[in-house]
């Protein structure tokens, strides 16, 4: 096994760089230190765990919450030529002595299990002996009952914090507010953690929220118009699921059902029907996400309204993670809502409706705004996205138009305040729309309201374009929505004040309500341009050989390996490997057949010439990072630093240690962000003898234990850190010039 990690990356999985922050959160988490990783989905998570496992000694244990997730992790990795394992429920009793005789033997890097086996009996003691070297905890965010999804059972690993003291954990999860990330660091019992925060951004996905009209309508015409796509189907209830994917296969698509009131077999069934590709499309509840480790999903449609924004950013995130354009549409009805406050009625914990009810409510906000999709959802997170437009979201993409809407605002307004002036109370959204349009009901006959001097003035704006209305006024703070079920609407003294004011009011056009063809394919920029008759044969070849081996097809190769070989069309083995994705054991197992399917393509078909596709810009960072990738900790190490304080006093103003507070300073040197003298750290002497240590290791710079145990332990790992960056510094300007 390769020790170098750039060399692990190559050669075992196939890519010739790391993604952002990864080789970091790698090279913090080989120096023992504890690590929170908060990686947007599709960022890599797994390979900040993995490699790391490759390069040191000893056993890796990831802790993981579903058994289909570590079957597809473990797949993966064993068609990558590694050692790895689970130990779950699924397997009989034969087969989990195998891996325990295997684990007694050390032939395993990593080791898979859930958080309930891990804390059972004398599992701990088994890690010990099996010299478990190192932890990572997947989906950390089940730590916290802030978190959305959390997961009592992942408290208990604390106690497993205080059992291995001397191991580092490494804590991953893709979605996390601040309060989680705190709540996880305490739960988990991290010690003086280094986090590192990706952007949350998803450059890859397109985002586009529709006004809710025939829904299964809407979603067959997105689903016929992708042929060949795998997609998800969110849905609230467990029949929604089944009409939708009964409705879907009743047209030709192939579509399963995934809920958690399915028999267990069944549902099996159904996910690993999508897992393969036998079924196109998956409708499900929420029961149906976090085990998914499929990276080809094209698109997500929500058909209902999430209950927050954690949720959408989450079960969105499940499209695209091969980083190909991938699209997530909301159909959107505002009595989604109304049924969802519904529910909170029969909640038992008051405070707890209440933060349902809030977090509903910002749902709404974000799916009615007018402002772009991706800066709202960034904004949720507390991410500053730059410029007005992202150029993927259907705000940014088709802009709406604004109007002058003074006197239907004034229309909207008045009708508020004749309502209240004649019942002395407010009522809901639906009725103030229907007195605008002169409806005939049974409530405005019994209230009278057909009396009002405001019964019929909007005969000529559709109801929708009212509610629309309505909810803008309600933004812009004119009028207010009541907190209970009921979400009455009042006038605000900000909207009586505009009532007597001459000030115009510029809101934005209502969207029209789409035809039933119009839910049809957005334009999607950053796809890999190839030639799609190879890329669609070398589909199929996939599929078999995943079928020959039980495994899911992306275990073989993901789409996005397969369309960099339809656009260059390799014939060797040096030039397949160079194919990203195509590693050392994957070019063993499968370069032969693939490079013969592409030579025989050729035999019959032109060879055609793409341009390759342009890098994708990088993510703007997060205000929690810098520029230069040091995160946020770090940041205010360097600050206090650049004012003239001490190692030690910055280490006491920060109840650090002084080891890391010089790994911040570290990582400034690496980035390029403080111009250091080595001496005011370590002398001539000692930068002799780390330079030696490292030219007789392996390793070199990529790991501090085998520098720090040839120097006999006599140099801190302080001096070490300090040392490798202010040598990655002169490595980068050599580069530069």
């Amino acid at each position: 096994m390769p020790r170098s990690i750039h060399a692990i990356l190559k050669e075992i999985y196939g890519y010739d760089s790391f993604r952002p922050f990864q080789e970091e959160i790698i090279q913090a988490s080989l120096s023992a230190r504890d690590v929170v990783a908060i990686l947007p989905t599709g960022a890599g998570k797994s390979i900040c765990y993995q490699v790391p496992a490759l390069a040191r000694d000893g056993l890796t244990l990831v802790i993981s919450p579903l058994i289909a997730l570590m079957k597809d992790q473990v797949d993966s990795l064993v068609a990558n030529g590694v050692a790895a394992t689970f130990l779950n429920s699924s397997l009989d009793a034969e087969e989990a002595r195998l891996r325990i005789s295997g684990l007694e033997q050390g032939i395993y890097k990593l080791l898979y299990a859930a958080p309930e086996r891990v804390m059972n009996g004398g599992f701990i003691d088994d890690l010990r002996r099996w010299g478990v070297q190192a932890v990572a905890v997947d989906e950390a965010h089940c730590v916290s009952e802030w978190g959305h999804d959390f997961r009592p059972e992942y408290r208990q690993l604390a106690k497993l914090r205080e059992q291995l003291p001397g191991v580092p954990f490494l804590a991953l999860t893709a979605t996390a507010t601040h309060r989680v990330r705190e709540d996880l660091v305490t739960q988990l019992g991290l010690r003086q953690p280094e986090i590192f925060i990706a952007s949350f951004n998803r450059p890859n996905l397109t985002y586009t929220i529709l006004p809710k009209a025939k829904p299964v309508r809407q979603v067959f015409d997105f689903v016929s118009a992708r042929p060949g796509e795998a997609g998800i189907i969110y849905l609230q209830s467990r029949k929604g699921t089944e009409e939708m994917a009964a409705a879907l296969a009743a047209e030709g698509i192939p579509a399963r059902a995934y809920h958690a009131g399915l028999e267990p077999q069944v549902r099996s069934e159904n996910q690993e029907a999508f897992l393969r590709d036998r079924a196109r499309v998956i409708c499900a509840t929420v029961a149906f996400g976090m085990g998914i480790d499929k990276p080809d999903v094209r698109y997500v449609i929500h058909a209902d309204l999430p209950k927050n924004m954690e949720s959408y950013y989450q079960e969105t995130g499940r499209a695209g993670r091969d980083g190909l354009p991938s699209d997530c549409v909301l159909l959107f009805s505002k009595g989604d809502f109304v049924r969802n406050l519904r529910f909170l009625e029969e909640m038992t914990d008051p405070e707890a409706a209440a933060i349902a009810r809030r977090q509903m409510g910002q749902m709404i906000d974000f799916a009615e705004s007018n402002q772009c999709r991706r800066r709202e959802l960034l904004g949720y997170f507390g991410e500053k996205w730059p410029g007005d437009n992202c150029g993927s979201c259907d705000i940014c993409l088709s802009p709406r138009e604004t109007f002058d809407a003074s006197l239907e605002a004034k229309k909207f307004l008045s009708c508020l305040f004749r309502i209240r002036e004649k019942s002395r109370f407010d009522l809901g959204m639906n009725h103030v729309t229907e007195v605008l349009t002169g409806a005939n009901t049974e409530k405005i006959r019994k209230w009278q309201h057909d009396s009002l001097s405001t019964y019929g003035i909007g005969k000529d704006i559709p109801r929708d374009d009212w509610r629309e209305i309505g909810g803008q006024l309600v933004r812009l703070g004119y009028a207010q929505i009541s907190e209970d079920t009921y979400q009455t609407v009042s006038l605000t003294d900000a909207g009586r004040a505009f009532l007597r004011s001459s000030e115009p009011l510029l809101l934005t056009r209502p969207p029209r309500r789409p035809e039933p063809s119009s839910t049809g394919k957005l334009a999607r920029s950053g796809e890999i341009p190839c030639d799609e008759g190879l890329f669609q044969r070398l589909r199929e070849l996939r599929k078999r050989l995943a079928d020959e081996r039980n495994v899911p097809p992306f275990v073989v190769f993901g789409d996005k390996t397969l369309r960099y070989l339809a656009l260059r069309y390799p014939l060797t083995a040096a030039e397949f490997l160079g194919i990203p994705g195509v590693g050392n054991q994957k070019m063993a197992d499968f370069g032969e057949v693939f490079l013969a399917e592409i030579a025989a393509w050729l035999k019959d078909h032109e060879r055609l010439s793409f341009s390759e596709p342009e890098p994708a810009a990088p993510a703007p960072p997060k205000p929690m990072k810098s520029e230069g990738g040091v995160n946020a900790t770090a940041m205010e190490t360097v600050r206090l630093f650049q004012e003239g304080n001490g190692i030690p006093r910055i280490a006491a103003l920060r109840s650090l240690t002084e080891g890391t507070v010089c790994s911040h300073l570290a990582q400034a040197v690496t980035h390029g962000m403080l111009d250091l003298n080595p001496r005011d750290f370590y002398t001539e002497e000692e930068e002799q003898r780390i330079a030696e240590a490292v030219a007789g290791t392996e390793t070199g710079l990529d790991q501090l234990g085998p520098i720090h145990q040839a120097l006999g332990g006599k140099i801190t790992y302080e001096k070490l850190h300090l040392y490798r960056a202010f040598a990655k510094r002169v490595s980068r300007a050599a580069e530069g010039s």
